[in-house]
């Protein structure tokens, strides 16, 4: 089994956002399809490259393949380099915090095997979120 559909992403963001005590996110076919698009534009070199479009970005690579509940978890467990008393951050969180950001209603997730034998994985947020100085629930 691949868990790369909609509900696979859907299901293990929702038990992240579950355990602060955040409500459900949903998926939206609209931020699914741009998610989609960019992987695609990413197949030729599988760069780590924001798209710089209108949703909030979590990005993940694998040399091999990567399925979406691997991806996401890989974000998830960013958690234990986020101190949220302080806000702040020892390491790398930012993908965690945009899992669990409060406001972010609908994701869509996109993959695409890479001309290089690897795999990219793109999940967009809406609304975004990780904006500074604000704690993401």
């Amino acid at each position: 089994m691949a868990q790369d559909s909609p509900q696979d992403y859907v299901r293990v963001h929702n038990e992240a956002r579950a355990v602060v005590g955040l409500g459900p996110v949903q998926w939206d076919e609209t931020v699914a399809a741009f998610a989609q698009s960019y992987a695609d534009q990413r197949r030729g070199d599988c760069n780590l490259v924001h798209s710089g479009g209108p949703y909030g970005e979590n990005l993940a690579r694998s040399s091999g393949d990567l399925s979406g509940i691997n991806a996401v978890n890989l974000w998830v467990d960013e958690k234990a380099y986020y101190d949220y008393p302080s806000n702040t951050c020892n390491g790398v969180c930012g993908h965690y915090t945009q899992v669990v950001w409060r406001n972010s209603v609908s994701l869509g997730c996109g993959k695409v095997r890479c001309d290089n034998g690897g795999t990219i994985i793109v999940c967009n947020y809406n609304p975004p979120g990780n904006y500074v100085n604000e704690k993401p629930y």
